[in-house]
C-alpha cells in the first residue's frame, strides 16, 4: 500500500526535529569537552553539530512550507524551496571546512596537542551509532519525496557519521598511545569529503 506524500512529509519533519535536538545536545557537550581538553577535532565536531542544526532548520523550513501548502504548491515554488535549502546546506559544508582547516593547521604548525577526553570518546561512540541510522532514514525519505535538498542533508548526516569515526580514532589514539598529534590529523582527514559534498550541494542548487 502506497504511503501518501503528507505522511512522508510528516516523517521528514520529525527527522529534522530530531536532528536539531540531538545536534544541540551533541554540540554543547562536544564544544565543552573540546575546550577543556584543547581538542581541535572535538571542538570541530561540536561546531559541525551547530552547522548541522542550521542545515536541519533549513530543511525543516522547506518541509513545513510544503506540508502547509500541500497540493497548492506550484512546480516553480517547489523548485525554489529546494534551491534555497540546497544553497544553505552547501554553504554549511564549506563553513565547517574553513574552520577545521584554520584550527587544525594552527595546531599542527604550533605543535599544540590535545589532552585525553573520555567524554569526547563516549560522545563520538554514541554518535557513531545514532548518525548512520538517522542518515539512512533521511535518505529513504528524500527518495520518497524526490527531494535533492533532503538527500544533501542526509549526506551531511552521513558525513557526521564519518566525523564520529575519525574523532573516535583520533581521541582513542591519543588516549592509548599519547599521540596528541593524531587529533589535528584526524581533523584534517575530515576535509576532502566535506568540501566535496559542499560543492555538489551548490552544483545541485544551481541546477534545481
Amino acid at each position: 500500500m502506497a504511503i501518501d506524500r503528507s505522511t512522508i512529509l510528516r516523517r521528514g519533519v520529525r527527522l529534522e526535529y530530531f536532528t536539531i535536538g540531538y545536534n544541540a545536545f551533541e554540540g554543547i557537550v562536544a564544544v565543552g569537552a573540546g575546550v577543556a581538553a584543547g581538542s581541535v577535532a572535538l571542538v570541530g565536531f561540536g561546531l559541525d553539530s551547530v552547522i548541522e542544526i542550521a542545515a536541519g532548520a533549513a530543511l525543516l523550513w522547506r518541509l513545513k512550507r510544503e506540508e502547509r501548502h500541500g497540493a497548492g504548491l506550484s512546480r516553480e515554488d517547489h523548485s525554489a524551496l529546494e534551491r534555497r535549502a540546497l544553497y544553505i546546506v552547501g554553504l554549511t559544508f564549506f563553513a565547517l571546512s574553513i574552520y577545521i582547516l584554520l584550527e587544525a593547521g594552527y595546531k599542527l604548525v604550533s605543535g599544540g596537542g590535545a589532552e585525553e577526553s573520555t567524554v569526547g570518546i563516549i560522545l563520538a561512540a554514541a554518535s557513531l551509532l545514532i548518525m548512520p541510522a538517522l542518515a539512512f532514514l533521511k535518505q529513504r525519505t528524500a527518495h520518497s519525496l524526490d527531494s535533492r535538498a533532503l538527500a544533501a542533508d542526509a549526506m551531511e548526516t552521513w558525513v557526521c557519521s564519518y566525523l564520529s569515526l575519525v574523532l573516535l580514532a583520533g581521541l582513542g589514539l591519543n588516549a592509548v598511545f599519547g599521540w596528541s598529534w593524531a587529533d589535528p590529523i584526524a581533523a584534517v582527514a575530515m576535509l576532502p569529503l566535506i568540501a566535496k559534498e559542499g560543492w555538489e550541494a551548490l552544483e545541485e542548487a544551481r541546477e534545481a
